[in-house]
């Protein structure tokens, strides 16, 4: 690990995420990129480099950047019944920080983020990341136009800049010959389980096996097959949902004829509870 008299210099700042809809990409993206502007702006030697890992695809998770211990990595996933997405699990489970400095980002659809910021913590510590900040934020939800609409809004993405300036500040005071690494202390419970939606009577909603359905709109751009996150969409027939579905919001949202929807009664009835019981503006949550 590179030192100038005993501090941590930076070579790289990485850009890394799961983002269906792209507002994931939105919170890492202005945390890293100011990031970058902080470290160049103050740097007298090399330049700080900006690069980008987009794994959202099915393609892209066949493989990991080589992260190098002189880099700092902002990782985002949004938060799907209250953990980091299960059918993620795996393909976390292969990634490799080799000592690299860390900020765990966890995006959540204006309900709470519950115990994904504290999981996606511990998948990065336990996969060779070390952990320094973390934060919570709030984006439009995946099942709906109007929760959280619009956000990150102007607001949250200049607290995600001030964020930034925060982590430069801390970073750039690291002195390895006293450093002790310690995990960020971040809100949650490790050991909790999922988020499981219920009638407002208590009984359990199941939505796991729900799938998408496709309307006369569809002009067979195959745009849903392309940005479907599980590759579980026919290209070939767009109306086909052959594989899983993690209900991220990909195919409704990014169909240019609106031509997705979900007509499933469980499902309809959670979207409608948690658009009526969850209205109030959430706040977003920083650790440093």
């Amino acid at each position: 690990m590179q030192t100038y008299c005993g501090l941590m210099k930076i070579n790289n700042i990485w850009k890394i995420y799961f983002s269906a809809t792209g507002t994931t990409e939105k919170v890492v993206s202005a945390i890293a990129n100011q990031l970058v502007k902080c470290f160049n702006e103050t740097e007298i030697e090399e330049s700080v480099h900006s690069e980008t890992f987009d794994f959202t695809l099915p393609s892209a998770r066949n493989s990991f950047p080589e992260i190098a211990p002189n880099d700092l990595v902002v990782f985002g996933v949004p938060t799907y019944a209250g953990r980091v997405p299960n059918l993620l699990l795996k393909y976390l489970d292969s990634i490799q920080g080799n000592g690299a400095l860390a900020v765990p980002v966890v995006t959540f659809g204006n309900r709470a983020f519950d115990n994904a910021l504290i999981e996606l913590r511990n998948i990065l510590e336990n996969h060779g990341f070390k952990t320094i900040a973390a934060g919570a934020f709030v984006c439009e939800h995946s099942f709906s136009y109007t929760l959280a609409a619009g956000r990150p809004d102007e607001n949250d993405l200049a607290l995600a800049k001030d964020f930034a300036e925060t982590i430069y500040n801390k970073v750039s005071k690291i002195d390895l010959n006293l450093y002790k690494h310690e995990p960020i202390f971040v809100d949650g419970d490790e050991n909790a389980g999922y988020y499981q939606p219920k009638t407002d009577e208590g009984t359990p909603i199941d939505i796991r096996k729900v799938k998408p359905k496709t309307n006369v709109n569809c002009t067979k751009c195959g745009t849903c097959a392309k940005v479907c996150p599980m590759g579980s969409i026919s290209s070939e027939d767009f109306s086909i949902v052959s594989g899983v579905c993690i209900k991220c919001g990909a195919c409704i949202k990014k169909c240019p004829a609106n031509a997705k929807y979900f007509d499933d009664a469980g499902y309809l009835y959670h979207k409608a509870q948690v658009e009526r019981n969850f209205a109030r503006p959430a706040e977003n949550k920083i650790f440093i």
